[in-house]
């Protein structure tokens, strides 16, 4: 298995960045990659996406050596491994409002004897042609390098988040600020300050528990201000490099 350099910088100290695509297209994925982000990662909760369109995508991120990660949407961890088989490093799974639930997530990513995932003839496993020796060090660091990462979107479950935190395994929370600020009544953005104090309670948790926080950012100067109140893992989309791109490209009448 690929190093998740990802999670190497992370585990580094060093905020990483990537893009949240619905788009099967690995071309994209390449030019994501060439731009210099740190992962890509499907849209599998919101795009018509399936585990036969991760495979070209994620040998489009291997050859420009960019991590591949999926958002699913179903908590259905025979979906998960189909994803995982196809070579995707690191799954986000939103709508776990559980410690039971994030530890089934949990022991699905794993091989044992840190889980229960089914070893099969994948592609991130090499189709299984390899010696016993190598299958042996294959699992081994198929535990280590997946990049496990539950998100925190309902304000109802900030009481319980210490304990969704304490399950072992996860690596961090990814916090969405849309369905966050919906979840407390405010369609219009996340911007109220309710919604951000509630930001600010959700990453003291996620990092008190030693974990790292993921969230979203629209620019540069968002970044820096998610990295200061201790996000590590910054996202953002297809759509908001497009716009933002386009601003710098067009004359103010037409943007």
């Amino acid at each position: 298995m690929r190093e998740n350099k990802t999670k190497t910088k992370l585990k580094q100290d060093q905020p990483v960045y990537g893009v949240l695509s619905a788009s099967p297209d690995p071309y994209l994925a390449e030019l994501i990659g060439l731009s210099g982000f740190d992962f890509y990662m499907l849209d599998a909760e919101h795009g018509p996406l399936t585990p036969a369109d991760a495979v070209n995508v994620v040998r489009a991120c291997d050859s420009v050596d960019i991590t591949p990660l999926v958002r699913v949407g179903q908590f259905d961890m025979k979906l998960v491994l189909q994803y995982l088989d196809a070579g995707m490093m690191g799954i986000m799974m939103p709508g776990l409002r559980t410690a039971v639930q994030i530890q089934k997530f949990v022991n699905g990513m794993k091989y044992p004897p840190d889980g229960n995932r089914g070893l099969g003839p994948g592609r991130a496993a090499n189709y299984l042609l390899g010696t016993p020796a190598e299958q042996a060090a294959y699992v081994a660091q198929a535990n280590d390098q997946i990049l496990i990462l539950p998100q925190f979107e309902e304000s109802g479950l900030l009481d319980t988040l210490p304990e969704l935190t304490a399950v072992p395994g996860v690596d961090g929370f990814v916090i969405g600020p849309r369905d966050l600020a919906l979840s407390m009544g405010y369609a219009d953005s996340a911007n109220h300050s309710e919604v951000q104090e509630r930001i600010d309670d959700a990453v003291h948790i996620i990092r008190q528990s030693g974990l790292w926080v993921g969230i979203t950012a629209g620019s540069q100067a968002a970044a820096q201000q998610q990295i200061a109140r201790g996000a590590t893992i910054i996202l953002t989309t297809v759509p908001s490099l497009l716009q933002a791109g386009a601003s710098l490209m067009l004359p103010p009448t037409m943007g």
